[in-house]
């Protein structure tokens, strides 16, 4: 990677040139000079920013003492916000934490965005290669990046696109999957691609405190890298419940009950663990040439026996996470930087997905245009008044109930509910019937006008109908079933199969999703040492307008003694000089020689997949959910008959096996098991078989009240098989999937 010098001598545009902004619709306007706050001495610092982005657990707005808190002390974080720019109406795009964190990631709020609920019955939600984060974005600059703590998409294994390293962080320590960053004391941690186990704690012993893992890798990533422009994304698990800490004596003369002084000691903690990121910022003497975000992914949380109205944690306003009035999503958020962020207060409206062009702005990045996020790099220099959104629109579809929460919505949390605020009008609505396509009069539809009633103690809508009846009107443009992507930076195709000896066709496109044409484009291939490539069309292109691509194939033949059942990598790189300087978008994929053809008629279950996305397996034989030994989950069954071989799976899925032509028959079961549909019956799938990447069955929808569906298919001359299983309904929830009896025939 560069060095910070060599970054800034190919960089024909930083802080404090004229710089290019992208609306949400796309469109790109002249945007003013930003003028950088001076550093100590007086002068303009030049140097691209570091960014460090703290994301705090269900930490709610009126948590710190900046924001009204009375009970706990927070004064690290309250000299934050006293030295920088305090945000009085910011906002999370999600009432919980997993869509949360995608918008944050991609700038899309959750009407756009691949994540838009939690994960209520083992299925992880996850991001997908159309998915562009602020973190690739960066890199392409020559920005060093780490995720540190809290992840939360799954599913929960290495070399797949929803793994941080796949979306632009090169250094990753903390939690993969969404429910076990709800454990303070883990038996293990991710480090990269690698579960790091955690002696200790083996056995429910809580003797090593996870934070404390997190806190300590922050501050070496920074050490590491204090010489390069860095990104830091830290997503401490507190205060999520459960209220676990080791110390709570601050609190201990408090008369309130153990998870109340947990909680209020897990707020503590978090100020003092960025107290100490500041502090080792101020040590390498970063602190000019930082910028320091920190926020929240939701309103305060009341599980675990926590009372966040002893706290009020949310602070004039009404609810609390899971809410979509303004305590459940208007959130703190603090920008902090002596040589980069003004002092002040501001009460722009200001979604979390606006992190995203924010940061590629300042660090003078190309960003995707069809984010719907703006910049507000401007608005922490004090510049210029920065772009203001139209509206803002949050979507909700959560299935967790607390007590709260439920009262606030008029015991409606469960039902699917949309909000949008425009200028100071907020209107929330929700379907009796969870499904987003019940026409507008069937939805319940409430009014607040925030500019008098901030606490949204008043529904006005008898008084304004016509007002309602527009912000409806946002609410469904803002909703897309899917959202295609404007394609940006590099990407990469593989065959399903590198078969040793025989070559294969490789392509990658290089796609300008900015606003800005680039020139000097260039794609080149990386192969493991042994394998021969060839180009099969040019690799360079001498412009790419905005929009535009360029797209390149080799041929590629692995060594004819390559190692069978193995997963063997290839990196694309594009390449190209931007308005803002040089930018370079690797994408490595994997491509495996495959195991030995079944010779005899075969179980799935009982042979070697050649690759395997998503679920409770996705082969229950092999592994479980990612965290339990195989074989810890029930059996397949389908209407209490039960079924000994098979493979289960959690929608959306993909499994794919080296059949080598041998085959000529499959046979199989396929439907919503018994498992969840004891859970629930909303669960709607779809699964459609592939031989050679040529579609051979697509069944009807499957639900728990359908009953599985028989698959006996003519499978002659595949060499891959491949079983699909897509969310039928929009919902990933309650989705588990089994393929029961799954059986090859070898003729």
């Amino acid at each position: 990677m560069p060095s910070r010098r060599t970054f800034l001598a190919g960089s024909s545009a930083v802080l404090g040139l004229t710089a290019a902004t992208t609306t949400a619709a796309g469109s790109e306007q002249a945007a003013a000079s930003v003028a950088v706050p001076a550093t100590g001495n007086g002068q303009v610092s030049s140097r691209p920013p570091n960014f460090v982005v703290v994301l705090a657990d269900d930490l709610g707005y009126g948590e710190l003492g900046s924001y009204g808190q009375k009970l706990i002390t927070t004064p690290r974080l309250d000299r934050l916000a006293a030295e920088g720019l305090r945000f009085t109406d910011a906002y999370s795009t999600a009432a919980v934490c997993a869509p949360s964190r995608c918008s944050l990631l991609t700038g899309l709020h959750t009407g756009h965005s691949t994540v838009r609920a939690n994960p209520s019955s083992g299925g992880q939600g996850s991001l997908t290669a159309a998915d562009t984060t602020f973190a690739q974005v960066l890199r392409a600059r020559g920005y060093r990046t780490a995720v540190i703590g809290k992840w939360g998409f799954g599913p929960e294994t290495a070399g797949q696109e929803s793994h941080p390293a796949a979306r632009g962080f090169e250094e990753f320590y903390g939690y993969i999957d969404h429910g076990h960053a709800h454990e303070y004391y883990p038996e293990y941690l991710w480090h990269n691609d690698a579960k790091e186990p955690i002696a200790a704690n083996v056995g429910g012993v809580k003797a090593v405190y996870a934070p404390d893992l997190l806190e300590q890798h922050a501050l070496e990533f920074i050490d590491a890298h204090a010489d390069e422009p860095f990104l830091l994304l830290l997503t401490p698990n507190v205060p999520h419940a459960p209220s676990d800490i080791p110390d709570t004596s601050a609190y201990a003369d408090r008369g309130w009950t153990a998870a109340n002084k947990g909680h209020a000691a897990q707020v503590s903690y978090f100020d003092a663990l960025v107290g100490k990121v500041v502090d080792r910022l101020r040590a390498r003497g970063l602190e000019q040439d930082t910028v320091v975000l920190v926020t929240s992914d939701n309103g305060p949380h009341e599980e675990g026996g926590v009372n966040p109205d002893l706290f009020d944690a949310n602070g004039p306003l009404r609810g609390y996470k899971r809410n979509l009035y303004e305590g459940g999503v208007r959130v703190p958020l603090i920008a902090w930087g002596p040589g980069r962020v003004r002092q002040g207060t501001s009460d722009r409206p200001t979604p979390l997905t606006d992190v995203l062009p924010t940061l590629a702005e300042l660090g003078g990045a190309p960003s995707p245009t069809d984010v719907d996020g703006l910049s507000a790099a401007s608005l922490l220099s004090g510049s210029a008044d920065p772009a203001r959104h139209g509206h803002l629109y949050w979507f909700r579809d959560e299935w967790g109930v607390t007590s709260r929460a439920n009262a606030q919505d008029g015991k409606r949390a469960t039902w699917l509910a949309e909000a949008v605020r425009r200028d100071n009008w907020k209107a929330v609505r929700f379907a009796p019937e969870r499904d987003h396509t019940l026409p507008d009069d069937k939805w319940q539809v409430e009014l607040y006008d925030l500019a008098t009633d901030p606490a949204e103690t008043h529904n006005v809508i008898d008084k304004h109908s016509a007002k309602a009846g527009e912000l409806v009107a946002l609410m469904r443009s803002s909703w897309k079933d899917t959202y295609p992507r404007n394609p940006f930076g590099t990407r990469l195709t593989l065959p399903r199969l590198a078969v040793p000896g025989e070559a294969f066709t490789v392509t990658a496109t290089l796609d300008n999703g900015s606003a800005r044409p680039w020139t000097n484009a260039a794609l080149a291939l990386r192969a493991p040492t042994g394998w021969t490539v060839t180009p099969a069309s040019p690799a360079t292109a001498a412009q790419l307008a905005a929009g535009g691509r360029l797209s390149t194939s080799w041929r590629v033949t692995p060594p004819a003694n390559a190692t069978p059942a193995t997963a063997w990598a290839l990196t694309a790189e594009g390449t190209a000089d931007t308005p803002s300087g040089p930018v370079h978008y690797p994408s490595t994929g994997t491509v495996p020689t495959p195991p030995a053809a079944p010779a005899r008629d075969s179980y799935l279950s009982d042979l070697t997949w050649i690759s395997a996305t998503n679920g409770w397996g996705p082969v229950e034989r092999d592994a479980s959910n990612g965290k339990n030994a195989a074989g810890d989950g029930p059996l397949i069954s389908f209407g209490g008959t039960t079924y000994p071989k098979g493979l289960g799976v959690h929608a959306p899925s993909d499994i794919a096996y080296h059949l080598g032509g041998a085959a000529v028959r499959f046979t199989s079961l396929v439907g919503i098991d018994d498992f969840s549909a004891q859970q629930s019956s909303a669960g709607a799938t779809r699964a459609k078989v592939y031989g050679d990447d040529r579609l051979l069955l697509t069944t009807p929808t499957l639900t728990a009240a359908t009953g599985p569906v028989r698959v006996d298919l003519d499978v002659r001359g595949v060499r891959v098989l491949r079983l699909v299983v897509e969310d039928a309904n929009n919902r990933t929830s309650f989705d588990h999937t089994s393929w029961a009896l799954a059986h090859v025939t070898v003729g």
